[in-house]
């Protein structure tokens, strides 16, 4: 894996704007993400965005799931842009790209816990888009990032979020990397 550091703030800033335009009606249908409901993935955003910040600031902890699903507080439409603001200004200091860190209880370099963070970023901006009806152009470079961290390697292995869906090589390069997500690129709720 490389060790450049990406520019997570269109991404984030993709993602923030389709949170923007969930409706209230819409928080209860279902996502590509097992037993998440859109209100689910929103609340789980909101911690990832908190978890990950931590794992680039190189505290304690960092990102861990905690048990349940996630709750989506009242207050989400201004946590959640506040959140991801913070989770790009942590990443766009050289220094979270470096050395190790914690997130999700394993230790893991700097920079895979970057990429992890876009990943996290791509994958469920598309969640939140397949679940709501919303067109989604992920950034190019978050996007990039993404498969480079879900690309298996020569042992081959299952996804992070599951085992990966099939996609032919000549798919566009978001359907690949869903596919390599564990999701199914032609999921629709």
């Amino acid at each position: 894996m490389s060790d450049t550091a990406v520019d997570i703030g269109p991404q984030a800033r993709i993602v923030a704007r389709l949170a923007d335009a969930v409706r209230e009606d819409q928080l209860g249908l279902p996502t590509p993400c097992p037993d998440y409901a859109v209100r689910e993935l929103l609340g789980h955003l909101v911690g990832l965005s908190a978890g990950l910040r931590a794992a680039g600031r190189k505290e304690s902890e960092g990102a861990s799931p905690g048990p349940g699903r996630p709750e989506l507080g009242p207050d989400w439409r201004a946590a959640l842009p506040k959140a991801l603001d913070e989770l790009v200004a942590t990443w766009r200091q050289p220094a979270a790209w470096q050395g190790m860190t914690r997130a999700g209880g394993l230790d893991l370099p700097g920079a895979v816990a970057g990429l992890v963070t876009a990943d996290e970023l791509v994958v469920h901006g598309w969640d939140l888009a397949r679940a709501t009806g919303q067109k989604y152009t992920p950034d190019e470079a978050a996007l990039r990032a993404a498969r480079e961290l879900l690309e298996p390697d020569e042992g081959g292995r299952d996804g992070l979020f599951g085992p990966v869906v099939p996609v032919p090589e000549d798919a566009p390069l978001l359907d690949r990397v869903i596919g390599l997500s564990g999701r199914d690129p032609a999921w629709t709720p």
